[in-house]
């Protein structure tokens, strides 16, 4: 087998925010193709090891970090391999900063404060490159990598203006791309998928029910993408079928943003 064409049931995925919403699903989704998987939490401990027990504890790790402290990322790196045995194969960029897609809640361009942006930008690129740097050794030293960015449709159609967590999500796109270009040539894949507001999710709970109605009655597909769907969606990155692809941003919103 190519380098390229690590099977899903042979890898050991870490997933960032894990302990809760999306990263809850996006463990499942993983799990339930055999790979082991990296819970990783901020502060969500009791729901993080409810999880690795319900997923078992031969299959699963939790693992606390806070993704903007470089020493906790590396610490979590070394514990997943230490746990498992070998080195993380595929990352997930999945933890997000404090939000809520609350569109009468949100600030306007008017008084909208840069701290708001900065908590963004430190959460999403600030992160996201904490655990990359951490993944990239063990990722060379194998010849393989995955690592997944999670971003928003929001870029294309940016229906409710979130202006800080579009900005730091367009950045991770950039850095998407150009962290692809770097890690190519080690047999790394760099890719992003981006969803809209997912049918639900802690930061999508305040969303109003008319809100996921009105997005529904726009997609193709008449509803409201859940996390369980997107997840779904991500394993394709992660497999032998995506060893051609890298530097992409794949949306997966029911047919609502056509490019």
């Amino acid at each position: 087998m190519e380098c390229g064409e690590v099977k899903l049931e042979e890898q050991i995925v870490l997933i960032t925010g894990a302990g809760r919403g999306l990263g809850m699903a996006i463990a499942r989704a993983f799990a339930g193709e055999g790979a082991k998987v990296v819970v990783n939490y901020r502060s969500s401990r009791k729901a993080a090891e409810a999880l690795v027990a319900e997923l078992g504890a031969g299959q699963a790790l939790a693992v606390q970090a806070d993704v903007t402290d470089r020493a906790q990322v590396d610490r979590m790196f070394q514990a997943a391999t230490d746990h498992f045995g070998q080195y993380v194969s595929t990352l997930v960029n999945n933890a997000l900063a404090d939000f809520s897609f609350n569109g009468d809640a949100r600030a306007k361009a008017g008084d909208i404060a840069w701290s708001q942006f900065s908590s963004q930008f430190e959460g999403s690129v600030h992160g996201a490159l904490n655990t990359v740097q951490a993944a990239i050794p063990g990722m060379r030293e194998r010849g393989f990598g995955r690592i997944i960015n999670i971003g928003t449709n929001l870029f294309q159609n940016p229906v409710v203006p979130y202006h800080d967590y579009t900005a730091a999500k367009a950045a991770l796109l950039s850095l998407t791309r150009t962290m692809s270009a770097d890690l190519g040539p080690f047999g790394i894949t760099v890719n992003m998928l981006s969803g809209g507001l997912l049918r639900t999710t802690d930061a999508s709970a305040a969303t109003p029910e008319e809100v996921f109605d009105y997005i529904a009655a726009g997609t193709p597909l008449q509803s409201v993408t859940t996390p369980a769907e997107f997840a779904d969606a991500m394993l394709f990155f992660a497999s032998p079928w995506s060893r051609a692809v890298t530097g992409q941003n794949l949306v997966v919103d029911g047919g609502l943003v056509k490019d």
